[in-house]
C-alpha cells in the first residue's frame, strides 16, 4: 500500500485554515515546525481546557484528497488546507489505517498513526453543513469521522508536495482507529 502527498499545510497561528507551503519540516516528538499545534503536550485549545499536561497525539493531521472529492459531490468546495491539516494525501485509505501504522513521508520523515480527528464546529462555521458531511453514522448507528487522521512524529524530515507515502502496518491484531 502506497500513495503521494499533494499538499502539505502549516500555521503558526491559532486559525481554522493553514496556509499550502512549498515544503513543511516534521520534527521527531514535536509536529510541524512552526505550527501552532506542535508540541509534546496537547496544543489544541479544547484539549488544554481539559488537561494541558495530556500527552499531544495529534502533532500531525493528514487528510484524504478524495474525501475534498466526495464532499464535492454535495456541493461542498473544499480544498487542501481548509480543514486545517498539515499534509493532504491520495491514494492511501487513511481511515482504514489501524492504530500504530507507520507512513513513511518521502525520503525520511515517519509519523506514526495515533487515531481519527474529530471534527468540531469550526467545520460548520466553515462551511455550513460540512459536520454532517464529515461525521456521520453508518447502517449499525456507530459514529463515522471521516476528517482524517492524527498522528505523532517518530522521524523528522522534510516534507514536500510528490513526495511517495509507503505504509507500514503494525503487527497484529489491529486496532481500529478512535478519535484522539
Amino acid at each position: 500500500m502506497s500513495g503521494t502527498v499533494t499538499t502539505v499545510s502549516s500555521n503558526g497561528e491559532y486559525s481554522f485554515t493553514k496556509p499550502n507551503r512549498e515544503s513543511i519540516t516534521l520534527l521527531a516528538g514535536l509536529g510541524v515546525e512552526g505550527d501552532v499545534h506542535a508540541g509534546v503536550t496537547v496544543k489544541h485549545r479544547s484539549r488544554i481546557a481539559q488537561d494541558p499536561t495530556q500527552p499531544n497525539l495529534r502533532q500531525v493531521h493528514l487528510i484524504h484528497a478524495e474525501l475534498f472529492d466526495e464532499v464535492a459531490g454535495a456541493g461542498f468546495e473544499v480544498a487542501p488546507g481548509d480543514l486545517g491539516e498539515n499534509i493532504t494525501t491520495v491514494g492511501i485509505d487513511l481511515l482504514a489505517l489501524p492504530v500504530g501504522t507507520l507512513l513513511r513521508l518521502g525520503d525520511e520523515a515517519v509519523v506514526e498513526v495515533t487515531g481519527l480527528r474529530n471534527p468540531c464546529l469550526q467545520i460548520e462555521a466553515f462551511r455550513q453543513g460540512l459536520l454532517k458531511q464529515v461525521v456521520g453514522r453508518d447502517a449499525d448507528g456507530e459514529v463515522v469521522r471521516k476528517a482524517g487522521i492524527m498522528s505523532v512524529v517518530r522521524t523528522g524530515g522534510v516534507i514536500r508536495p510528490g513526495d511517495p507515502i509507503g505504509v507500514e502496518l503494525p503487527a497484529g491484531p489491529h486496532k481500529r482507529l478512535e478519535r484522539v
